[in-house]
């Protein structure tokens, strides 16, 4: 089955791409740049805007992993009936008015953003679709149930994912590699995406997340501090004291792109020391 889906139109992706354009700016240090995308995010994605609204719902279906069947297909029922009471024209406007601001913004690349999960979101976007046939509803919401039920590790049969540019995802992971010499962990990866979505009205939860980071650190860092390997590592020892130093100092700063960047900079020596 295959269906036209037009990635300009999914909000999703819009807001992915926007995301990625974002972290390439705070890696670049661009400042300009970032709150420009951040002004952008601000204006269309905030609490109660209709684009928020339905990326609400996409992230229901994209992000729900490892429930059981049951709750999969609750979970679909429910997220089509409350797609069906958006209003659609208003969505279509905004969108109009999205992809206008990012052409100025970034240009025609943000719509060839590497997107990892952009078949799944494009699976979404056309089960939203009004006059599928009772087939081809069937066989997408069959796709997304397998993939919410799916076990940890657990491939999904799927058709292979269609080419798109990776050239802005490469692009931070590179600027990233070459400022602190290593790629992106995934703790990294997670702090920059809750980092941006902070900027849109989720600044309490971003706080509570980020102590929790600090946290784990702070916790790491002990478990290292009684390792014996090293603890007779002079450079490792010596690190573990800077991880210290600075992770103390976290508690009276405010929270900006500076402080991410330390925080990356933790992350990044905390991996080191435990391998």
């Amino acid at each position: 089955m295959k269906l036209k889906h037009n990635k300009k139109r999914n909000t999703a992706f819009l807001y992915e791409s926007l995301v990625k354009e974002i972290t390439k700016a705070v890696v670049n240090n661009d400042t300009k740049r970032k709150n420009i995308l951040v002004s952008i995010v601000k204006e269309h994605f905030s609490k109660g805007s209709n684009l928020r609204e339905e990326l609400d719902l996409f992230k229901v279906l994209s992000e729900t992993k490892h429930v059981d069947l049951y709750t999969a297909e609750r979970l679909v029922t429910e997220t089509k009936r409350q797609y069906d009471k958006l209003d659609k024209k208003a969505i279509f406007e905004k969108q109009s008015e999205l992809i206008n601001q990012m052409n100025k913004a970034v240009g025609k690349s943000a719509f060839a953003a590497f997107v990892p999960n952009y078949r799944h979101l494009a699976t979404i976007s056309q089960l939203f679709v009004s006059g599928l046939s009772v087939k081809e509803q069937v066989l997408l919401e069959r796709n997304l149930i397998g993939a919410m039920i799916a076990k940890p590790g657990q491939t999904v049969k799927a058709k292979e994912m269609p080419h798109v540019d990776g050239l802005v995802f490469k692009t931070i992971i590179e600027n990233f590699n070459k400022k602190y010499n290593g790629q992106l962990l995934a703790e990294q990866k997670d702090l920059l995406n809750r980092y941006i979505l902070s900027f849109n009205a989720s600044e309490v939860e971003f706080k509570v997340y980020l102590n929790e980071e600090l946290a784990r650190i702070k916790e790491e860092v002990v478990k290292l501090s009684e390792d014996e390997t090293i603890a007779n590592d002079t450079e490792l020892s010596e690190k573990l004291e800077r991880v210290k130093e600075v992770v103390g100092r976290f508690q009276t700063k405010k929270i900006n792109t500076e402080m991410i960047e330390k925080v990356l900079q933790v992350q990044k020596l905390i991996k080191e020391c435990s391998e």
